[in-house]
């Protein structure tokens, strides 16, 4: 059974989302290993308690994760593939109880923010915010919380022994969170290869960045995706991190070459399927 490292606790989004890709795989359920941290999901796998990880990159909703685009450079693992998962937010408590038994309810932030619409109807409940929706979920089975719910996945309470007391809370629904996998051991079919990440510096002038994507674009690639940071101790100075399709392996190389002379630290972080 292949070793996962997720940022969180067993049955948060990042478990549904480890699931989701390798039972797509055919390998079934792999077993999960906890990280407090994104940057633990790196470190488990160099210190050989895990095969592999999944981290979240993006949310329709939020935006980019920023610091873990820093991380997809700082560390040399490359991208296997992606997992589109909707994020659906449930209320759950322990059995017995209904929405008007709750009094408090604890999840983490971003939880929050996706259902705060759902409790204005819901004026007594305190929202307390927690490190993770699934441990929110786990402490109040644990613990034995009478009048105390939490936000977190279905799994979360199939796992920990609640009852839903309300599904999919979440104010906007089209609400999907993309996920990154990172597995040396996987290996990826060239022929189905039609995504790719990047990142890259380019020379402070004048229509260096528009250079770029004026090229690609002749080549046929779609870019789906560009983030910049700034390089510490450079002023003005970013990183772009892009992430393109194509259907043609052979213009995508040719792209590469055509663009990799105007471009300064170009690395590409990995060549994988695309999920959607």
């Amino acid at each position: 059974m292949k070793k996962v490292a997720i940022q969180g606790v067993k049955g948060c989004f990042h478990e549904q989302a480890a699931r989701m890709f390798y039972q797509s795989c055919g390998e079934g359920v792999p077993e999960i290993v906890e990280c407090l941290t994104f940057d633990g999901l790196y470190k488990s796998m160099d210190q050989g308690a895990a095969d592999a990880a999944v981290m979240a990159i993006e949310n329709t909703v939020s935006g980019g994760l920023l610091p873990n685009f820093e991380l997809l450079r700082k560390y040399d693992r490359k991208i296997k593939g992606e997992v589109f998962l909707r994020i659906q937010q449930n209320l759950m408590a322990l059995p017995g109880q209904k929405v008007e038994d709750i009094k408090e309810v604890r999840t983490h932030y971003m939880a929050i923010n996706q259902t705060r619409e759902f409790f204005k109807d819901y004026p007594w409940i305190r929202l307390v915010e927690s490190e993770d929706t699934a441990k929110s979920a786990a402490d109040v089975a644990a613990e034995g919380l009478m009048g105390v719910g939490a936000v977190a996945s279905v799994l979360a309470a199939e796992m920990y022994g609640l009852d839903i007391l309300a599904e999919s809370i979440e104010t906007y629904k089209q609400n999907f969170t993309r996920f990154l996998i990172f597995d040396d051991g996987l290996t990826v079919d060239k022929t189905k290869v039609n995504k790719a990440s990047m990142c890259f510096t380019l020379p402070h002038a004048p229509g260096s960045l528009a250079h770029v994507l004026t090229i690609m674009s002749f080549y046929g690639m779609n870019l789906t995706r560009i983030q910049s940071l700034p390089i510490p101790g450079q002023e003005w100075q970013y990183f772009f991190y892009v992430d393109i399709k194509f259907d043609d392996y052979i213009r995508y190389e040719q792209a590469l070459a055509a663009v990799r002379p105007l471009m300064e630290d170009m690395n590409i972080l990995g060549e994988y399927t695309a999920a959607i």
